[in-house]
């Protein structure tokens, strides 16, 4: 769908979408507000009663989800020119992440066939009549209904494939709200599920700002589940809202990852590592790895080395295939960024490399190293979002553990070094849902995606991902 169509038909109360690399507008999307909300969940309400997709044979559904892929591999140029242009990522980027979504629906579509409960003989004492009593017993694995997706800004197709797979497969109906800089994917799925085979009405599009159409999607009393990608702070503000029906909810929220280096590890590949795994979508990731600690025999290398990497690094938008790294999302965070490493710099931070918003259309800013930090600076505490990385020396195990592990966010840890034991024993203390050893942003979709501590409620893919749209039902029948 071409961008001056997308949103055309919107009605007086719209919201401004930006092309992130030159600031300039290119479609406008309506802030729908609680009154379509209510209208959205009642189609999906209306679809999921009627079984049109749960009862759905299993093969058959399995087979509309494999479609689902085939058209996404199909269109895919189409949808990276709309994507690139509205989050401002590279392009490359944008080609492989959603290339990994059309691969998010192929695994859950093979799940399909595979949802099945328990079964098992029981013998309990003292059954009504006294006597010992068998029974048959067995557990349904059922679809929890209609499920509301709330997904970010900084990876918007994948991200709302992400959920739409599992809930697809589970048997739900959806109801999906895009972050409101960055709507014009989603509002190519329609066309995409309904081309699939997907019936009409059991997923359904909905665009708006947070505080208004979000806020109604979060607290609607006909809401089965909630799940969320986001900052913690509104991922608190979800939790209150569900309260009203105890509706279920998956979190998956900030993050502020570790990456610790050791004098043994293979600088190397521990160097671009550590580079890659901050500034890749300028820094706008909630794994990209803002603290670094590096083992004092080799920090004045790797801080030397992650320096040259950032300014090695173009900066462009979608248009420049060269570009490596792409503008921040809007106005408000790019001077949000600017302002922690600004107030870092005041308190006594030393600005190695980067720092400043570049004097050219859009909102970029440079690949930063900031050494010289406190634990208790800004910058070390809260989510930056952006291309920004701390380097912090450090001398032994306990003294680099204990650091790593002051933040109220768990999503994401690594590890560089060549000590094996060393590795897995880190692994085991790092209070992360994820870690890597000698790696950084690895990820498949069979494995289970979550945080620790703020960093988030559930879990994402695997089967921990499909059974978060799942409800258990136990039956006992005598015999």
């Amino acid at each position: 769908m071409p961008l001056d169509q997308i949103g055309a038909d919107a009605p007086a109360a719209v919201i401004p979408v930006f092309d992130p690399a030159t600031a300039e507008q290119i479609a406008e999307v309506p802030d729908v507000g609680p009154r379509a909300v209510d209208a959205a969940v009642a189609r999906a309400r209306a679809t999921f009663e009627s079984g049109v997709w749960r009862e759905m044979l299993p093969k058959h559904r399995a087979k509309v989800l494999w479609r689902v892929a085939e058209i996404v591999d199909r269109r895919i140029d189409e949808i990276v020119e709309v994507e690139a242009r509205n989050n401002g990522m590279a392009r490359w980027l944008a080609r492989n992440l959603i290339a990994s979504a059309a691969e998010v629906f192929r695994y859950y579509a093979g799940w399909v066939t595979k949802i099945h409960g328990q079964s098992t003989d029981i013998m309990a004492e003292g059954g009504i009549s006294g006597a010992n009593a068998r029974y048959h017993a067995y557990t349904l694995k059922e679809p929890v209904g209609v499920a509301g997706l709330i997904i970010p800004w900084n990876g918007p197709f994948y991200g709302a494939m992400v959920k739409l797979a599992p809930a697809l497969a589970a048997g739900c109906s959806c109801v999906l709200k895009p972050a409101e800089e960055t709507p014009l994917t989603s509002l190519m799925l329609p066309e995409i599920l309904a081309e699939a085979g997907v019936p009409d009405g059991v997923v359904n599009i909905i665009t708006g700002y947070g505080e208004t159409t979000g806020a109604a999607l979060a607290r609607h009393p006909d809401v089965d589940k909630i799940a969320f990608t986001g900052s913690t702070e509104t991922g608190k503000l979800i939790v209150q809202a569900a309260a009203g029906n105890l509706k279920r909810v998956t979190l998956e929220l900030g993050g502020k990852t570790p990456v610790l280096i050791y004098d043994d590890a293979d600088l190397s590949k521990a160097v671009p590592g550590a580079g890659l795994g901050i500034f890749i979508n300028a820094g706008q990731g909630c794994v990209c790895g803002s603290r670094l600690y590096v083992q004092r025999g080799v920090y004045d290398q790797v801080v030397e080395g992650l320096a040259n990497f950032g300014k090695a690094m173009k900066l462009g938008g979608s248009d420049d295939p060269e570009a490596q790294v792409g503008p921040i999302i809007s106005q408000r965070q790019l001077q949000r960024v600017s302002n922690l490493v600004e107030e870092g710099r005041v308190q006594g931070a030393e600005v190695v490399s980067g720092g400043r918003i570049l004097d050219r259309p859009g909102y970029f800013f440079e690949p930063t190293v900031v050494t010289n930090v406190r634990p208790d600076m800004r910058m070390m505490q809260e989510e930056i979002f952006g291309p920004v990385i701390a380097v912090i020396p450090f001398d032994d195990e306990e003294e680099v553990i204990a650091e790593a592990n002051n933040s109220t966010y768990g999503l994401a840890a690594g590890v560089w070094t060549r000590e094996i034991a060393r590795a897995h024993r880190l692994a085991k203390r790092l209070e992360a849902g994820t870690v890597w050893l000698n790696a950084q942003l690895a990820w498949d979709v069979s494995q289970p995606f979550g945080g620790y501590k703020q960093s988030g409620w559930g879990y994402e893919y695997g089967w921990e991902g499909l059974n978060a749209y799942l409800k258990t039902k136990t039956v006992y029948a005598e015999i």
